[in-house]
């Protein structure tokens, strides 16, 4: 009888969250927040993860900026293990620099990559899926994504296309697209064989190196040499001068749009459609409608010391004060002790451009 691999969860937490502005900061980022609950979003995380794996095979690829904060927010976490990019390189260079470092101490892992900032409402049924995964992932060299059943046809999010099931859950992948226009979207939510992209991966180490080294190649090489010196006193040197020549690219660019034109049935990438109640919060909109979908006689989502509401419906706030909300709609309002933000649901989606202008003034006491 084989060998039952070991999982080993890769957390991807390098973002810097502009769109939370002004609660997210460069050393505050979004993942470290609590916007969902007392444990904050890369806590959450690893808590629904810690029942199939062991705390000593986590890994986390952040950035300097964040890494010692969320060491301490991990603390049963290896530190070493928690490994902050010189320079930011997308998501390919991230998964490929931990699948290098993994496969050098276990040959036979199965990693799975998962964003920090995910919402899960159902923590039994993702853990049940995350298993069905792993078991596919280690047979041959399949590669498994988490498919969403999509609601509307969202033009933020990544789709794929299955095709026929080559067993219970398990679908094959007929293609990738990347956030389409709007017409194209509804497109693909009508047809019905079209899920949302997760962003939550499965694969053994071995299955993505390979991949890695056929269609990113030079990549590959210099994740190798950076992999290789891990636990030396060069690595640092070596991570900080190879890291940044690597290519800037997402893993669904990279590795999964090329392999899944190898066609269904050949590519060896599956979808396994989630049913475990998943929100990627991605704006203060999205976080609005997270608060108030369990219970629609909530008119406002309003954090504050206390509050009064009158004639106002649908708006966000978030303040320290004493809040009166008075015939106003669909407002969002985030208070901070330096800063105030003032927008509506609808323009939420427009928060990171405070944040890119705010770099262009050096205002570095604000972002």
């Amino acid at each position: 009888m084989a060998k039952k691999p070991n999982f080993y969860p890769v957390i991807l937490a390098g973002g810097r969250g502009t769109r939370f502005w002004p609660l997210s900061r460069r050393k505050r980022a979004k993942q470290m927040l609590a916007l969902d609950g007392d444990r904050t979003m890369i806590q959450q995380t690893v808590d629904r993860l810690l029942p199939l794996a062991d705390s000593k095979r986590f890994w986390i690829v952040t950035n300097g900026d964040l890494r010692d904060g969320i060491a301490r927010q991990l603390p049963k976490l290896p530190k070493k293990q928690i490994i902050a990019e010189p320079a930011g390189r997308n998501t390919a260079p991230a998964i490929g620099l931990a699948a290098f470092l993994i496969q050098r101490q276990d040959p036979d892992a199965v990693i799975g990559l998962f964003p920090s900032d995910h919402v899960i409402a159902d923590e039994k049924e993702f853990r049940r899926v995350i298993k069905k995964a792993v078991a596919i992932a280690a047979e041959n060299e399949s590669m498994v994504v988490m498919g969403i059943q999509p609601h509307r046809a969202e033009t933020g999010y990544g789709y794929i296309e299955a095709g026929t099931a080559a067993e219970p859950e398990k679908l094959n992948v007929r293609r990738f697209t990347e956030k389409p226009d709007a017409d194209t979207a509804q497109r693909f939510v009508a047809a019905g064989n079209f899920y949302w992209n997760s962003g939550m991966f499965i694969w053994s180490a071995r299955t993505l190196a390979d991949a890695l080294r056929e269609h990113l190649p030079k990549t590959a090489s210099l994740l190798e040499q950076i992999a290789a010196s891990y636990g030396t006193a060069e690595f640092e040197a070596t991570f900080a001068e190879l890291y940044p020549q690597c290519e800037n690219i997402s893993v669904d660019y990279a590795l999964l749009e090329p392999r899944s034109a190898k066609g269904p049935g050949k590519s060896g990438i599956y979808c396994i459609p989630a049913t475990f109640g998943w929100n990627d919060l991605g704006s203060w909109t999205a976080l609005y409608e997270h608060r108030t979908a369990n219970d629609e006689t909530l008119p406002n989502s309003i954090s504050a010391d206390s509050k009064f509401e009158l004639d106002a419906s649908g708006n966000f706030v978030h303040s320290k004060k004493f809040v009166a909300l008075v015939g106003v709609s669909n407002l969002v309002v985030v208070e901070t002790d330096d800063a105030l933000l003032i927008t509506t649901r609808e323009r939420a989606q427009d928060v990171g451009k405070v944040v890119a202008h705010l770099d262009q003034q050096d205002r570095h006491d604000l972002v």
